[in-house]
Protein backbone atom coordinates (compact mmCIF):
# COMPACT_ATOMS: atom_id res chain seq x y z
CA UNK A 1 0.00 0.00 0.00
CA UNK A 2 1.44 3.25 -0.94
CA UNK A 3 3.04 5.99 1.65
CA UNK A 4 4.13 8.86 1.98
CA UNK A 5 7.60 9.81 1.92
CA UNK A 6 10.10 12.79 2.30
CA UNK A 7 8.02 14.43 4.31
CA UNK A 8 9.72 16.31 7.19
CA UNK A 9 7.91 16.27 10.45
CA UNK A 10 8.56 18.08 13.55
CA UNK A 11 10.12 21.40 13.42
CA UNK A 12 11.77 23.98 15.47
CA UNK A 13 10.92 27.40 14.69
CA UNK A 14 13.40 30.20 15.34
CA UNK A 15 12.00 33.76 15.27
CA UNK A 16 14.21 37.35 14.92
CA UNK A 17 13.01 40.64 14.67
CA UNK A 18 14.40 40.36 10.60
CA UNK A 19 13.70 36.39 10.22
CA UNK A 20 11.59 33.24 10.72
CA UNK A 21 13.97 29.83 10.56
CA UNK A 22 12.88 26.75 10.18
CA UNK A 23 14.80 23.86 11.43
CA UNK A 24 13.70 20.02 10.69
CA UNK A 25 14.10 17.81 13.98
CA UNK A 26 16.67 15.15 12.78
CA UNK A 27 17.44 16.86 9.82
CA UNK A 28 19.75 20.04 10.84
CA UNK A 29 21.45 20.45 7.16
CA UNK A 30 18.64 22.73 5.84
CA UNK A 31 16.57 25.77 7.02
CA UNK A 32 13.34 27.22 5.40
CA UNK A 33 14.37 31.03 5.65
CA UNK A 34 11.29 33.41 5.58
CA UNK A 35 12.60 37.07 5.26
CA UNK A 36 10.04 39.38 7.08
CA UNK A 37 10.61 41.90 5.54
CA UNK A 38 10.92 40.98 1.16
CA UNK A 39 8.53 38.54 2.12
CA UNK A 40 11.13 36.11 -0.02
CA UNK A 41 11.14 32.65 1.19
CA UNK A 42 14.14 30.16 0.59
CA UNK A 43 15.52 27.12 1.48
CA UNK A 44 19.42 27.47 3.03
CA UNK A 45 22.28 25.24 3.83
CA UNK A 46 22.26 25.28 7.80
CA UNK A 47 25.73 26.53 8.32
CA UNK A 48 24.91 28.35 11.49
CA UNK A 49 23.31 31.75 10.85
CA UNK A 50 20.74 31.58 13.30
CA UNK A 51 21.06 34.23 15.92
CA UNK A 52 22.15 32.98 19.34
CA UNK A 53 19.03 35.74 20.44
CA UNK A 54 16.69 34.33 18.88
CA UNK A 55 13.49 32.97 20.26
CA UNK A 56 12.56 29.17 19.78
CA UNK A 57 9.54 27.33 20.02
CA UNK A 58 8.57 23.58 18.69
CA UNK A 59 6.12 23.02 16.12
CA UNK A 60 4.46 20.27 14.28
CA UNK A 61 4.44 21.78 10.81
CA UNK A 62 3.44 24.79 8.58
CA UNK A 63 -0.11 25.44 7.63
CA UNK A 64 1.19 28.04 5.08
CA UNK A 65 1.00 31.69 4.67
CA UNK A 66 -1.84 34.35 4.20
CA UNK A 67 -1.99 38.35 3.49
CA UNK A 68 -3.86 40.57 5.67
CA UNK A 69 -4.47 44.07 6.23
CA UNK A 70 -0.90 44.03 8.13
CA UNK A 71 0.86 41.74 5.88
CA UNK A 72 1.65 38.57 5.27
CA UNK A 73 1.10 35.77 8.53
CA UNK A 74 2.63 32.32 8.77
CA UNK A 75 0.05 29.85 10.20
CA UNK A 76 1.92 26.81 12.23
CA UNK A 77 0.74 23.71 14.01
CA UNK A 78 2.17 24.38 17.48
CA UNK A 79 0.38 21.23 18.61
CA UNK A 80 -0.89 17.81 17.84
CA UNK A 81 -3.07 14.85 19.29
CA UNK A 82 -2.55 11.17 17.90
CA UNK A 83 -5.63 9.51 16.36
CA UNK A 84 -4.26 6.31 15.24
CA UNK A 85 -2.84 4.33 12.86
CA UNK A 86 -3.86 3.35 8.70
CA UNK A 87 -1.63 1.23 7.26
CA UNK A 88 0.52 1.65 9.78
CA UNK A 89 1.20 5.37 9.34
CA UNK A 90 0.43 7.76 12.26
CA UNK A 91 -2.47 9.92 11.76
CA UNK A 92 -2.35 13.34 13.19
CA UNK A 93 -5.36 16.02 14.95
CA UNK A 94 -4.52 19.53 15.16
CA UNK A 95 -5.17 20.71 18.56
CA UNK A 96 -3.33 24.14 18.90
CA UNK A 97 -2.32 26.20 15.58
CA UNK A 98 -0.30 30.12 15.51
CA UNK A 99 -0.89 32.50 13.69
CA UNK A 100 2.31 35.13 13.61
CA UNK A 101 2.65 38.10 11.97
CA UNK A 102 5.60 39.08 9.53
CA UNK A 103 5.68 42.60 10.66
CA UNK A 104 6.76 43.07 13.94
CA UNK A 105 4.26 46.92 14.42
CA UNK A 106 1.17 48.03 13.37
CA UNK A 107 2.38 51.69 12.83
CA UNK A 108 1.74 51.55 8.69
CA UNK A 109 -2.20 50.96 9.49
CA UNK A 110 -4.82 53.06 10.66
CA UNK A 111 -7.19 52.68 13.59
CA UNK A 112 -9.83 51.09 11.66
CA UNK A 113 -7.45 48.88 9.31
CA UNK A 114 -6.13 47.63 13.06
CA UNK A 115 -10.01 46.91 13.91
CA UNK A 116 -10.48 44.89 10.57
CA UNK A 117 -7.01 43.42 10.54
CA UNK A 118 -7.83 41.83 13.87
CA UNK A 119 -11.36 40.50 12.60
CA UNK A 120 -9.65 38.85 9.48
CA UNK A 121 -7.17 37.35 11.68
CA UNK A 122 -10.18 35.97 14.09
CA UNK A 123 -11.75 34.72 10.80
CA UNK A 124 -8.82 32.37 9.79
CA UNK A 125 -9.19 31.57 13.85
CA UNK A 126 -12.51 30.57 13.35
CA UNK A 127 -11.61 28.14 10.43
CA UNK A 128 -8.67 26.91 12.12
CA UNK A 129 -11.08 26.08 15.30
CA UNK A 130 -13.61 24.24 13.72
CA UNK A 131 -13.59 20.43 14.99
CA UNK A 132 -11.52 18.88 13.70
CA UNK A 133 -8.23 18.99 11.09
CA UNK A 134 -6.42 16.42 10.15
CA UNK A 135 -2.55 15.80 9.06
CA UNK A 136 -0.18 12.78 8.15
CA UNK A 137 3.36 12.91 7.56
CA UNK A 138 3.75 9.72 6.15
CA UNK A 139 0.03 8.49 4.80
CA UNK A 140 -2.12 10.41 2.52
CA UNK A 141 -5.17 10.61 4.04
CA UNK A 142 -6.73 12.63 1.09
CA UNK A 143 -7.58 9.68 -1.00
CA UNK A 144 -9.29 6.28 -0.29
CA UNK A 145 -7.46 2.70 0.40
CA UNK A 146 -8.44 2.13 -3.60
CA UNK A 147 -7.63 5.16 -4.70
CA UNK A 148 -3.83 4.56 -3.57
CA UNK A 149 -4.08 1.05 -4.34
CA UNK A 150 -4.59 1.92 -8.45
CA UNK A 151 -1.55 4.41 -8.16
CA UNK A 152 1.28 4.06 -10.36
CA UNK A 153 5.17 4.50 -9.56
CA UNK A 154 5.55 7.78 -11.06
CA UNK A 155 2.19 9.16 -9.01
CA UNK A 156 4.52 7.95 -5.83
CA UNK A 157 7.19 9.91 -7.01
CA UNK A 158 5.28 13.07 -6.63
CA UNK A 159 5.46 15.56 -3.84
CA UNK A 160 2.58 14.80 -1.13
CA UNK A 161 0.81 18.29 -1.85
CA UNK A 162 0.83 17.79 -5.67
CA UNK A 163 -0.31 13.94 -5.20
CA UNK A 164 -2.96 14.57 -2.53
CA UNK A 165 -6.92 14.89 -3.93
CA UNK A 166 -7.14 18.84 -3.45
CA UNK A 167 -10.66 18.48 -3.26
CA UNK A 168 -9.62 17.76 0.49
CA UNK A 169 -6.83 19.85 0.78
CA UNK A 170 -8.16 22.84 3.16
CA UNK A 171 -4.80 25.00 3.18
CA UNK A 172 -4.11 24.91 -0.41
CA UNK A 173 -4.30 28.47 -0.70
CA UNK A 174 -2.13 28.99 2.16
CA UNK A 175 0.21 26.57 1.05
CA UNK A 176 0.70 28.43 -2.24
CA UNK A 177 3.69 30.12 -1.43
CA UNK A 178 5.44 27.49 -0.50
CA UNK A 179 4.24 24.90 -3.12
CA UNK A 180 5.56 27.59 -5.84
CA UNK A 181 8.95 26.40 -5.09
CA UNK A 182 9.84 22.20 -5.49
CA UNK A 183 12.21 22.44 -3.14
CA UNK A 184 10.02 23.53 -0.29
CA UNK A 185 7.79 20.28 -0.72
CA UNK A 186 9.20 18.83 2.28
CA UNK A 187 8.00 21.72 3.96
CA UNK A 188 4.38 21.27 2.71
CA UNK A 189 1.62 19.59 4.89
CA UNK A 190 -1.99 18.98 3.41
CA UNK A 191 -4.98 19.83 6.32
CA UNK A 192 -7.92 17.12 5.90
CA UNK A 193 -11.01 18.50 7.38
CA UNK A 194 -13.64 16.01 8.90
CA UNK A 195 -13.27 13.85 10.96
CA UNK A 196 -11.34 10.17 11.38
CA UNK A 197 -11.87 8.09 14.30
CA UNK A 198 -9.49 4.66 14.60
CA UNK A 199 -10.58 2.08 16.96
CA UNK A 200 -8.68 -1.02 18.63
CA UNK A 201 -11.19 -4.02 18.44
CA UNK A 202 -11.80 -7.39 18.71
CA UNK A 203 -14.78 -10.03 18.24
CA UNK A 204 -14.54 -13.79 18.93
CA UNK A 205 -11.30 -13.02 19.97
CA UNK A 206 -10.12 -11.83 16.87
CA UNK A 207 -8.27 -8.30 17.04
CA UNK A 208 -8.83 -6.01 14.20
CA UNK A 209 -8.53 -1.61 13.65
CA UNK A 210 -11.90 -0.46 12.91
CA UNK A 211 -11.76 3.14 11.66
CA UNK A 212 -14.16 5.80 10.03
CA UNK A 213 -12.94 8.48 7.73
CA UNK A 214 -14.95 11.74 6.53
CA UNK A 215 -13.23 13.55 4.04
CA UNK A 216 -15.17 17.20 3.28
CA UNK A 217 -14.90 19.17 0.68
CA UNK A 218 -13.38 22.30 0.27
CA UNK A 219 -13.95 23.24 -3.22
CA UNK A 220 -17.73 24.83 -2.54
CA UNK A 221 -17.80 24.86 1.06
CA UNK A 222 -19.63 26.95 3.53
CA UNK A 223 -22.36 27.28 5.43
CA UNK A 224 -25.73 26.00 6.09
CA UNK A 225 -27.98 28.04 4.21
CA UNK A 226 -25.58 30.46 2.59
CA UNK A 227 -24.01 27.30 0.86
CA UNK A 228 -26.63 25.28 -1.03
CA UNK A 229 -26.92 23.36 -4.09
CA UNK A 230 -24.43 23.34 -6.97
CA UNK A 231 -21.66 25.71 -9.02
CA UNK A 232 -21.45 25.82 -12.48
CA UNK A 233 -18.33 23.51 -12.10
CA UNK A 234 -20.24 20.81 -10.76
CA UNK A 235 -19.45 21.35 -7.31
CA UNK A 236 -22.05 20.60 -5.03
CA UNK A 237 -22.58 22.15 -1.21
CA UNK A 238 -21.52 20.44 1.59
CA UNK A 239 -19.86 17.20 -0.85
CA UNK A 240 -18.40 15.00 2.13
CA UNK A 241 -16.88 11.47 0.74
CA UNK A 242 -16.91 8.86 4.23
CA UNK A 243 -14.90 5.50 4.34
CA UNK A 244 -15.27 2.95 6.49
CA UNK A 245 -11.84 0.80 7.10
CA UNK A 246 -10.97 -2.56 8.36
CA UNK A 247 -7.55 -3.69 9.03
CA UNK A 248 -7.07 -7.35 9.68
CA UNK A 249 -3.82 -9.30 10.14
CA UNK A 250 -2.15 -7.61 6.92
CA UNK A 251 -5.29 -7.82 5.18
CA UNK A 252 -7.56 -4.46 4.27
CA UNK A 253 -10.38 -3.64 3.43
CA UNK A 254 -12.76 -0.05 2.58
CA UNK A 255 -16.06 0.92 1.92
CA UNK A 256 -16.78 4.35 0.16
CA UNK A 257 -19.89 6.76 0.71
CA UNK A 258 -20.95 10.41 -0.61
CA UNK A 259 -22.80 12.73 0.36
CA UNK A 260 -23.70 16.04 -1.43
CA UNK A 261 -26.70 19.10 -1.63
CA UNK A 262 -28.88 18.54 -4.56
CA UNK A 263 -27.28 19.08 -7.47
CA UNK A 264 -29.48 21.86 -8.95
CA UNK A 265 -29.06 25.51 -9.02
CA UNK A 266 -31.09 26.83 -5.29
CA UNK A 267 -31.05 28.12 -2.27
CA UNK A 268 -32.73 28.72 0.81
CA UNK A 269 -31.36 32.22 2.46
CA UNK A 270 -31.93 33.32 6.30
CA UNK A 271 -34.72 35.40 6.53
CA UNK A 272 -35.45 35.22 10.15
CA UNK A 273 -38.21 32.26 9.58
CA UNK A 274 -37.99 29.47 11.27
CA UNK A 275 -37.56 26.77 8.19
CA UNK A 276 -36.92 29.24 4.94
CA UNK A 277 -38.19 27.68 2.32
CA UNK A 278 -35.71 25.78 -0.08
CA UNK A 279 -36.36 27.89 -3.83
CA UNK A 280 -35.32 26.42 -7.05
CA UNK A 281 -33.17 28.77 -9.27
CA UNK A 282 -34.46 29.56 -12.67
CA UNK A 283 -32.48 31.28 -15.55
CA UNK A 284 -29.25 28.68 -15.03
CA UNK A 285 -27.86 25.66 -16.96
CA UNK A 286 -28.80 23.24 -14.28
CA UNK A 287 -28.83 20.69 -17.22
CA UNK A 288 -24.76 21.31 -17.55
CA UNK A 289 -24.01 21.60 -14.02
CA UNK A 290 -25.72 18.38 -13.20
CA UNK A 291 -23.86 16.55 -16.11
CA UNK A 292 -20.73 17.85 -14.99
CA UNK A 293 -21.19 16.35 -10.94
CA UNK A 294 -21.91 13.02 -12.26
CA UNK A 295 -19.18 12.87 -14.88
CA UNK A 296 -16.74 13.36 -11.70
CA UNK A 297 -18.06 11.45 -9.70
CA UNK A 298 -18.57 8.16 -12.12
CA UNK A 299 -15.11 9.08 -13.06
CA UNK A 300 -14.07 9.30 -9.10
CA UNK A 301 -16.47 6.11 -7.69
CA UNK A 302 -17.93 4.13 -10.79
CA UNK A 303 -21.36 3.69 -10.62
CA UNK A 304 -24.29 5.98 -8.84
CA UNK A 305 -27.19 5.35 -6.92
CA UNK A 306 -28.67 8.59 -5.59
CA UNK A 307 -30.44 8.05 -2.70
CA UNK A 308 -32.75 11.42 -1.59
CA UNK A 309 -34.27 11.89 1.75
CA UNK A 310 -36.21 15.05 1.09
CA UNK A 311 -40.13 15.23 1.35
CA UNK A 312 -42.04 14.43 -1.46
CA UNK A 313 -44.23 17.11 -0.58
CA UNK A 314 -44.37 21.39 -0.11
CA UNK A 315 -41.27 22.99 -1.65
CA UNK A 316 -39.09 20.21 -0.96
CA UNK A 317 -41.29 18.35 -3.19
CA UNK A 318 -40.42 20.86 -5.89
CA UNK A 319 -36.80 20.18 -5.40
CA UNK A 320 -37.90 16.43 -5.70
CA UNK A 321 -39.69 16.20 -8.72
CA UNK A 322 -36.63 18.66 -10.48
CA UNK A 323 -34.28 15.98 -9.36
CA UNK A 324 -35.87 13.04 -10.70
CA UNK A 325 -36.67 14.76 -13.66
CA UNK A 326 -32.98 15.62 -14.48
CA UNK A 327 -31.68 12.08 -14.10
CA UNK A 328 -34.17 10.74 -16.39
CA UNK A 329 -33.09 13.62 -18.80
CA UNK A 330 -29.49 12.82 -18.13
CA UNK A 331 -30.36 8.90 -19.06
CA UNK A 332 -27.01 7.90 -17.88
CA UNK A 333 -26.99 3.97 -17.58
CA UNK A 334 -24.20 4.43 -14.57
CA UNK A 335 -26.93 6.01 -11.99
CA UNK A 336 -30.14 4.71 -11.07
CA UNK A 337 -32.46 7.33 -8.71
CA UNK A 338 -33.61 6.08 -5.37
CA UNK A 339 -36.23 9.10 -3.32
CA UNK A 340 -37.32 8.24 0.29
CA UNK A 341 -39.36 10.78 1.66
CA UNK A 342 -37.60 9.73 5.43
CA UNK A 343 -40.34 12.29 6.99
CA UNK A 344 -43.85 10.40 5.70
CA UNK A 345 -41.79 6.93 5.83
CA UNK A 346 -40.91 7.09 9.50
CA UNK A 347 -43.62 9.47 10.99
CA UNK A 348 -44.83 8.77 14.52
CA UNK A 349 -41.11 7.24 15.58
CA UNK A 350 -41.70 4.02 13.18
CA UNK A 351 -38.16 4.21 12.25
CA UNK A 352 -37.89 0.72 11.87
CA UNK A 353 -39.33 1.63 8.48
CA UNK A 354 -36.17 2.58 7.30
CA UNK A 355 -35.80 -0.91 6.43
CA UNK A 356 -37.94 -0.35 3.27
CA UNK A 357 -34.85 1.36 1.92
CA UNK A 358 -31.80 -0.64 2.83
CA UNK A 359 -34.19 -3.76 1.40
CA UNK A 360 -34.12 -1.63 -1.81
CA UNK A 361 -30.40 -0.92 -1.85
CA UNK A 362 -29.45 -4.74 -0.55
CA UNK A 363 -29.05 -5.94 -4.20
CA UNK A 364 -27.07 -2.94 -5.48
CA UNK A 365 -24.73 -3.03 -2.11
CA UNK A 366 -24.04 -6.45 -2.45
CA UNK A 367 -22.89 -5.68 -6.50
CA UNK A 368 -20.90 -2.85 -5.57
CA UNK A 369 -19.21 -4.97 -2.80
CA UNK A 370 -16.04 -3.11 -1.20
CA UNK A 371 -12.17 -2.96 -1.70
CA UNK A 372 -10.09 -5.84 -0.41
CA UNK A 373 -6.48 -6.15 -0.38
CA UNK A 374 -5.04 -9.71 1.69
CA UNK A 375 -1.75 -9.23 3.14
CA UNK A 376 -0.24 -11.01 0.41
CA UNK A 377 -1.03 -8.47 -1.99
CA UNK A 378 -4.27 -10.34 -3.65
CA UNK A 379 -6.70 -7.84 -4.77
CA UNK A 380 -9.62 -9.65 -3.99
CA UNK A 381 -12.32 -7.11 -4.98
CA UNK A 382 -12.47 -3.14 -5.80
CA UNK A 383 -15.75 -1.40 -4.70
CA UNK A 384 -17.64 -1.02 -8.24
CA UNK A 385 -20.08 1.87 -7.36
CA UNK A 386 -21.37 4.40 -4.53
CA UNK A 387 -24.40 4.94 -2.73
CA UNK A 388 -24.93 8.68 -2.92
CA UNK A 389 -27.06 10.25 0.00
CA UNK A 390 -28.51 13.48 0.39
CA UNK A 391 -31.26 15.67 2.21
CA UNK A 392 -32.00 18.73 2.27
CA UNK A 393 -28.83 19.42 4.82
CA UNK A 394 -26.85 16.09 4.09
CA UNK A 395 -26.33 16.06 7.68
CA UNK A 396 -29.09 13.91 10.07
CA UNK A 397 -30.97 12.11 7.70
CA UNK A 398 -28.15 11.68 5.74
CA UNK A 399 -26.03 10.13 8.70
CA UNK A 400 -28.98 7.83 9.59
CA UNK A 401 -29.22 6.20 6.02
CA UNK A 402 -25.15 5.88 5.67
CA UNK A 403 -25.02 4.46 9.12
CA UNK A 404 -27.36 1.89 8.17
CA UNK A 405 -25.52 0.93 5.01
CA UNK A 406 -22.04 1.18 6.77
CA UNK A 407 -23.34 -1.62 9.39
CA UNK A 408 -24.44 -4.10 6.87
CA UNK A 409 -21.04 -4.01 4.91
CA UNK A 410 -19.36 -4.47 7.54
CA UNK A 411 -21.63 -7.46 8.73
CA UNK A 412 -20.25 -8.95 4.81
CA UNK A 413 -16.79 -7.54 5.22
CA UNK A 414 -16.18 -8.96 8.66
CA UNK A 415 -17.46 -12.25 7.88
CA UNK A 416 -15.36 -12.85 4.33
CA UNK A 417 -12.27 -11.67 6.65
CA UNK A 418 -13.32 -14.57 9.06
CA UNK A 419 -13.91 -11.99 12.13
CA UNK A 420 -17.40 -12.95 12.19
CA UNK A 421 -18.56 -16.27 12.10
CA UNK A 422 -21.02 -17.26 9.14
CA UNK A 423 -24.72 -16.17 10.43
CA UNK A 424 -23.19 -13.49 12.75
CA UNK A 425 -23.92 -9.70 12.96
CA UNK A 426 -22.18 -6.49 13.62
CA UNK A 427 -25.11 -5.70 15.85
CA UNK A 428 -25.37 -9.20 17.85
CA UNK A 429 -21.77 -8.06 20.08
CA UNK A 430 -22.87 -6.41 22.65
CA UNK A 431 -19.37 -5.00 22.94
CA UNK A 432 -18.50 -3.82 19.14
CA UNK A 433 -22.53 -2.07 18.51
CA UNK A 434 -22.42 0.68 21.07
CA UNK A 435 -19.00 1.57 19.73
CA UNK A 436 -19.80 1.09 15.87
CA UNK A 437 -23.07 3.89 16.90
CA UNK A 438 -21.13 5.93 18.89
CA UNK A 439 -18.85 6.70 15.88
CA UNK A 440 -20.67 6.97 13.66
CA UNK A 441 -23.03 9.42 15.97
CA UNK A 442 -19.96 11.27 16.48
CA UNK A 443 -19.31 11.77 12.93
CA UNK A 444 -22.60 12.99 12.17
CA UNK A 445 -21.96 15.67 15.18
CA UNK A 446 -18.96 16.52 13.69
CA UNK A 447 -19.73 17.09 9.94
CA UNK A 448 -22.94 18.90 11.39
CA UNK A 449 -20.48 21.75 13.42
CA UNK A 450 -18.92 21.83 10.68
CA UNK A 451 -21.53 23.14 8.26
CA UNK A 452 -24.73 23.85 10.31
CA UNK A 453 -22.79 25.26 13.59
CA UNK A 454 -24.40 22.43 16.11
CA UNK A 455 -24.25 19.27 16.40
CA UNK A 456 -26.65 16.59 14.86
CA UNK A 457 -30.18 15.76 14.95
CA UNK A 458 -31.56 12.16 14.94
CA UNK A 459 -28.56 11.12 16.72
CA UNK A 460 -30.30 9.43 19.82
CA UNK A 461 -31.87 6.76 17.21
CA UNK A 462 -27.58 6.33 15.67
CA UNK A 463 -26.30 6.09 19.55
CA UNK A 464 -29.32 3.89 20.84
CA UNK A 465 -31.46 2.38 17.74
CA UNK A 466 -34.67 3.77 19.12
CA UNK A 467 -35.90 7.49 19.13
CA UNK A 468 -35.80 8.81 22.57
CA UNK A 469 -37.68 11.79 24.39
CA UNK A 470 -34.40 12.74 25.41
CA UNK A 471 -33.61 12.96 21.75
CA UNK A 472 -36.34 15.00 20.61
CA UNK A 473 -35.59 17.50 23.76
CA UNK A 474 -31.75 17.58 22.01
CA UNK A 475 -33.31 17.72 18.68
CA UNK A 476 -35.09 21.18 19.53
CA UNK A 477 -32.41 22.65 21.74
CA UNK A 478 -29.71 21.70 18.48
CA UNK A 479 -32.35 23.01 16.36
CA UNK A 480 -32.97 26.44 18.33
CA UNK A 481 -29.31 26.81 18.15
CA UNK A 482 -28.66 26.26 14.30
CA UNK A 483 -32.09 29.13 14.01
CA UNK A 484 -29.91 31.71 15.72
CA UNK A 485 -26.65 31.13 14.16
CA UNK A 486 -27.45 30.41 11.08
CA UNK A 487 -28.99 33.89 11.12
CA UNK A 488 -27.06 36.03 13.47
CA UNK A 489 -23.47 34.20 13.13
CA UNK A 490 -23.20 32.30 9.99
CA UNK A 491 -22.48 35.62 7.70
CA UNK A 492 -19.14 35.88 9.76
CA UNK A 493 -18.47 32.05 9.62
CA UNK A 494 -19.08 32.29 5.61
CA UNK A 495 -16.82 35.02 5.58
CA UNK A 496 -14.07 33.05 7.09
CA UNK A 497 -13.99 29.73 4.84
CA UNK A 498 -13.98 32.71 1.97
CA UNK A 499 -10.93 34.02 3.12
CA UNK A 500 -9.40 31.06 4.54
CA UNK A 501 -10.04 29.56 0.82
CA UNK A 502 -8.41 32.49 -1.00
CA UNK A 503 -11.64 32.98 -2.39
CA UNK A 504 -11.50 36.31 -0.77
CA UNK A 505 -8.33 38.03 -0.88
CA UNK A 506 -7.46 41.28 1.40
CA UNK A 507 -5.81 43.61 -1.14
CA UNK A 508 -2.80 45.92 0.18
CA UNK A 509 -4.47 49.59 0.83
CA UNK A 510 -8.17 48.00 1.76
CA UNK A 511 -9.97 50.61 3.16
CA UNK A 512 -7.99 53.38 2.68
CA UNK A 513 -7.27 53.44 -1.03
CA UNK A 514 -9.81 51.00 -1.56
CA UNK A 515 -13.34 50.20 0.27
CA UNK A 516 -12.95 46.97 2.77
CA UNK A 517 -16.29 45.41 2.42
CA UNK A 518 -16.21 44.36 6.16
CA UNK A 519 -17.64 48.32 6.04
CA UNK A 520 -21.61 47.14 5.39
CA UNK A 521 -23.81 50.29 7.35
CA UNK A 522 -26.68 48.57 8.81
CA UNK A 523 -30.17 50.53 7.88
CA UNK A 524 -32.19 52.62 10.55
CA UNK A 525 -34.03 49.35 10.53
CA UNK A 526 -31.72 47.21 11.83
CA UNK A 527 -31.53 49.28 15.44
CA UNK A 528 -34.75 51.27 15.05
CA UNK A 529 -37.39 48.31 15.27
CA UNK A 530 -35.59 45.91 17.73
CA UNK A 531 -35.04 48.64 20.10
CA UNK A 532 -38.91 49.37 19.83
CA UNK A 533 -39.85 46.17 20.46
CA UNK A 534 -37.70 45.32 23.54
CA UNK A 535 -39.41 48.36 24.93
CA UNK A 536 -42.89 47.18 24.00
CA UNK A 537 -42.49 43.76 25.34
CA UNK A 538 -41.03 45.55 28.46
CA UNK A 539 -43.91 47.78 28.62
CA UNK A 540 -46.45 44.73 28.05
CA UNK A 541 -45.08 43.14 30.98
CA UNK A 542 -45.12 46.00 33.34
CA UNK A 543 -48.58 46.13 32.51
CA UNK A 544 -49.39 42.82 33.26
CA UNK A 545 -46.98 42.29 36.72
CA UNK A 546 -47.31 46.18 38.33
CA UNK A 547 -51.22 46.96 38.64
CA UNK A 548 -52.95 45.43 41.98
CA UNK A 549 -55.98 45.44 40.02
CA UNK A 550 -56.89 45.45 36.64
CA UNK A 551 -58.81 48.50 35.06
CA UNK A 552 -60.23 50.12 32.17
CA UNK A 553 -56.94 52.05 31.96
CA UNK A 554 -54.41 49.53 32.72
CA UNK A 555 -56.32 47.05 30.23
CA UNK A 556 -55.98 49.47 27.44
CA UNK A 557 -52.24 50.16 27.76
CA UNK A 558 -51.96 46.31 28.39
CA UNK A 559 -53.65 45.86 24.92
CA UNK A 560 -51.97 49.11 23.21
CA UNK A 561 -48.58 47.49 24.26
CA UNK A 562 -49.52 43.76 23.16
CA UNK A 563 -50.61 45.74 19.88
CA UNK A 564 -46.91 47.48 19.92
CA UNK A 565 -45.31 43.86 20.54
CA UNK A 566 -47.34 41.96 17.23
CA UNK A 567 -46.94 45.06 14.81
CA UNK A 568 -43.48 45.66 15.21
CA UNK A 569 -42.60 42.10 15.38
CA UNK A 570 -45.10 41.03 12.27
CA UNK A 571 -42.47 44.52 10.80
CA UNK A 572 -39.24 42.93 11.63
CA UNK A 573 -39.97 39.71 10.07
CA UNK A 574 -41.61 41.89 6.83
CA UNK A 575 -38.07 42.76 6.51
CA UNK A 576 -36.25 40.07 7.85
CA UNK A 577 -33.40 39.51 5.62
CA UNK A 578 -32.37 43.29 6.62
CA UNK A 579 -31.72 41.66 10.49
CA UNK A 580 -29.56 38.82 9.13
CA UNK A 581 -25.68 38.72 9.47
CA UNK A 582 -25.42 37.89 5.78
CA UNK A 583 -21.73 37.70 4.44
CA UNK A 584 -19.89 40.82 3.84
CA UNK A 585 -16.69 39.58 1.55
CA UNK A 586 -17.92 37.11 -1.22
CA UNK A 587 -21.45 37.98 -2.84
CA UNK A 588 -24.49 35.69 -2.19
CA UNK A 589 -26.40 35.57 -5.56
CA UNK A 590 -30.04 36.71 -4.71
CA UNK A 591 -31.14 34.62 -7.53
CA UNK A 592 -35.15 34.92 -8.30
CA UNK A 593 -36.85 31.63 -7.47
CA UNK A 594 -38.59 29.64 -10.29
Amino acid sequence: MATVAELYTDFILYITPEKFYIEAIGDGNELLVIDRVSQEISLQVNYGQIPQASSSKPICGIVGTLQLLAGPYLVIITKKDKVGTINGETIWKVAEIEVISYTRTLLHLTEKQISKNKLYISMVENVLNTPFLYFSYSYDITHTQQRLHNTTPEFLQMPYHERADLRFVWNGHLLRELTNQPELSKFCLPLLHGFISINQCSLNGKPFLWTVVSRRCCFRAGTRLFTRGIDVQGNVANFVETEQIVEFGGDRSSFVQTRGSIPLFWNQLPNLKLKPKPRLIQNENHAEAFSRHFDTQIFNYGRQVLINLIDHQGAEGILEESYSEMVNQLGNANIRYESFDFHAECRHLRWDRLRILTDRLAHEQDEFGCFLLTRDGTLVSLQDGVFRTNCIDCLDRTNVVQTMLARRSLTQIMQKLGILRAGQKVEDHLYFEPLFKSVWADNADILSTEYSGTGALKTDFTRTGKRTRWGLIRDAINSLARYYKNNFADGFRQDSIDLFLGRYMVEEGEGVTRPCPLDVEKGWKYITFPLVLLIAIAMFFANVFTPSEYTTESLLYLLFWGSMVAVTFATIMIYGTEFVDYPKLCEIRLLSPA
